[in-house]
């Protein structure tokens, strides 16, 4: 061959090469550009990310002032609460200790006065019940 031949081949070689070259670094430029793109939107991801915790440690915070205050007013009621029931069973205690007065004072009053001929109707059913609930109270005591 001569030499005309073998540099026209190794110029054929070296367009043919240049032309992968151009080609390759074409491809490598658009891969570029997508992983760019793609750290971009992974920083705004991971901005929106901290934007989000930070509002989220907010609200557990607010949370647990939330649930502090509540505790407090939940125990200052609870206390309020035990109070007007110990203050409730005590106003019960009392009626329960007039009703059977009253009625050891209606028992008494019956037996040391006459009975009349005819009662009305109305002042013995109370009577009955005063007897009834003595009753009832003599025997659950």
């Amino acid at each position: 061959m001569s030499s005309f031949t073998l540099g026209l081949l190794v110029e054929a070689a070296v367009a043919i090469l240049l032309v992968v070259t151009v080609g390759y670094c074409y491809i490598l430029n658009i891969r570029l550009k997508r992983l760019r793109a793609d750290r971009t939107a992974l920083q705004t991801m991971i901005t929106d990310l901290v934007r989000a915790t930070d509002q989220a440690n907010g609200a557990i915070t607010q949370l647990r002032q939330t649930a502090i205050e509540c505790d407090g007013m939940i125990h200052t009621r609870l206390s309020e609460a035990e109070s007007f029931s110990i203050e409730l069973a005590h106003h019960v205690n009392a009626g329960q200790s007039v009703m059977h007065k009253l009625a050891m004072i209606a028992q008494t009053a019956r037996k040391a006065s006459p009975e009349p001929a005819a009662r009305p109707i109305k002042a013995r059913a109370a009577l009955d019940q005063l007897d009834q609930i003595s009753r009832r109270d003599g025997e659950a005591a």
